[in-house]
């Protein structure tokens, strides 16, 4: 079988959601799943399907290969990639791997969507200018109001 380089969002397949919790007491959410509250340290929490878009928060590229090993070279040797934290609707910060056309083009508050959970989260920039994404398009107020309307700020 060939393996193929494209996403699962990019061949119109299902991506699975990111998991959280909710405190059942001050309402906080986490990422991942956590069987306390971080806020409150109530142990009434709720798993949770946390929104497949956000906004980015803050970002780097790793522009070096990392040691090795644990790191294994793909057979097209290293190429930089970016990672950050992506700030979805519910007021959390998710740290992930983003997916874009330059790293160079990447800016806070950019749009993105979630497009892979495994190994690790993994959220792809919105071409807003694309028919084939059919996305709703979050910026850094929406995610603010959000946050807001819960009364609380997310933790990571």
């Amino acid at each position: 079988m060939a393996e193929s380089t494209e996403s699962a969002a990019e061949l119109g397949e299902a991506v699975d959601s990111l998991r959280g919790s909710r405190c059942g007491a001050c309402g906080i959410v986490a990422f991942p799943v956590a069987t306390g509250c971080q806020r409150c340290g109530a142990q009434q929490m709720v798993v949770t399907d946390l929104s497949r878009h956000g906004v980015i928060w803050g970002w780097t590229v790793q522009r070096f290969a990392p040691k090795s090993p644990p790191y294994v070279p793909p057979p097209g040797g290293f190429t930089p990639f970016a990672v950050g934290y992506v700030e979805l609707p519910e007021g959390v910060k998710v740290q992930a791997l983003l997916e874009c056309a330059d790293v160079e083009e990447l800016d806070a508050g950019m749009s993105v969507q979630l497009v892979g959970t495994e190994p690790v989260p993994r959220f792809a920039t919105i071409d807003v200018t694309s028919a084939s994404v059919d996305v709703e398009t979050v910026d850094v107020e929406t995610v603010a109001e959000a946050a807001d309307a819960a009364g609380q700020k997310g933790t990571s």
